[in-house]
């Protein structure tokens, strides 16, 4: 069995508001749910890069609200929700990057800390939402460089800004749930995804927008850490996962509202340096080369134990690794070949589906 489908019934007509819509993964979120005829709002400052996803592949095409904004602006997040009158809140806003994290530690814990302050008080004085799904990271963990896979039990902690930052933004929602949300009928979950790969992704400082940076340049990739371990998955995995986690938490209320992992399986816990030799094997005279380590700490090993998705959401990862490679190398030769790149992903989206269901018994 390959895990469940996202329920297109469920979400048909169905009102959602995305924080952080414009980015990487929620732009793939935002057309996913625009696919499954959800009435998409969006929140969110500019994109982030340029090129990016959400322009890339023409977002904003079937989002019923659209809205440029940051969520340290309590008053015009607060409008944006309550114009917005969604059903569900998945909240994907953040400052994601844990060398940014470094240089620019107060707006990282201003958008990570206090941002999830403003949405969850945005929530409460919007009469419409039920469910929140708060996208945290697998970095939440107090990582002590054993061999074995956290688990949602595990305590949070963070060396960096970026990991504390989200961490505080755990404790964030637990004290919400208790002292506000579950009260009032609102059931929130966070969500704990292991490392994205995917098409449309220029992040600085992230592992393949960076080899893509140095193919298109015909230089080497420079790598700090090759020995590094994480938890790669394709952008689609985690999120079916946050989608199949809101289902449960409209059908389930407080049951479901707890932290979620959700992450590969142990062999697709890989090395930056395994992942590098096989993206040169797909993409031929390109190459990498290690820099002296940096003095910035990075976790050597980070793996995810998602054993609760598995057994009750039915949740795990379609895509293998090097499937995920696969399609994450597809789409941004699609691209740079002048691609149409909104029904390119329609079609990864759709393929990741299909294959579910060619699956499922």
């Amino acid at each position: 069995m390959c895990g469940a489908l996202v329920n297109a019934g469920f979400w048909r007509g169905r009102r959602v508001l995305i924080t952080g819509h414009t980015g990487f993964k929620g732009g793939w979120l935002a057309l996913w749910l625009d696919s499954l005829g959800a009435q998409v709002h969006g929140f969110s400052l500019a994109p982030p890069t340029e090129p990016n996803f959400f322009t890339a592949a023409q977002v904003g095409e079937g989002l019923a609200g659209h809205t440029i904004g940051d969520i340290r602006d309590l008053g015009q997040l607060t409008h944006a929700m309550q114009t917005a009158a969604p059903e569900i809140v998945l909240h994907l806003a953040a400052q994601p990057l844990v060398r940014a994290s470094y240089v620019d530690p107060v707006q990282t814990y201003g958008t990570n800390v206090l941002g999830t302050v403003h949405v969850l008080e945005a929530v409460r004085r919007c009469s419409s939402v039920r469910a929140i799904v708060n996208v945290t990271t697998d970095k939440v963990y107090e990582n002590r460089e054993w061999v074995w896979p956290y688990r949602e039990s595990d305590p949070v902690g963070g060396h960096d800004p970026y990991a504390s930052s989200k961490a505080c933004a755990e404790l964030v929602t637990s004290a919400y749930r208790r002292s506000f949300l579950s009260e009032s009928g609102v059931a929130i979950a966070t969500a704990r995804a292991g490392n994205v790969i995917g098409g449309g992704d220029w992040a600085a400082d992230r592992l393949l927008p960076d080899f893509f940076r140095a193919a298109q340049s015909r230089s080497p990739m420079q790598v700090r850490h090759p020995q590094a371990i994480r938890p790669w998955q394709h952008v689609l995995e985690p999120l079916r996962g946050y989608l199949l986690l809101a289902e449960q938490l409209l059908e389930q209320g407080q049951a479901a509202a707890e932290a979620w992992n959700f992450g590969p399986s142990e062999e697709d816990a890989r090395s930056v340096h395994w992942l590098l030799s096989h993206l040169v094997t797909l993409m031929p005279g390109t190459s990498w080369e290690q820099l002296d380590a940096e003095n910035a700490h990075e976790a050597a090993t980070l793996k995810l134990d998602s054993a609760k998705a598995r057994s009750r959401l039915k949740w795990r990862p379609r895509w293998s690794l090097t499937e995920a490679l696969d399609k994450t190398v597809e789409w941004h030769l699609a691209w740079a070949g002048g691609a149409q790149m909104r029904g390119a992903s329609l079609r990864q989206i759709a393929a990741h589906q299909e294959a579910l269901e060619d699956r499922v018994p």
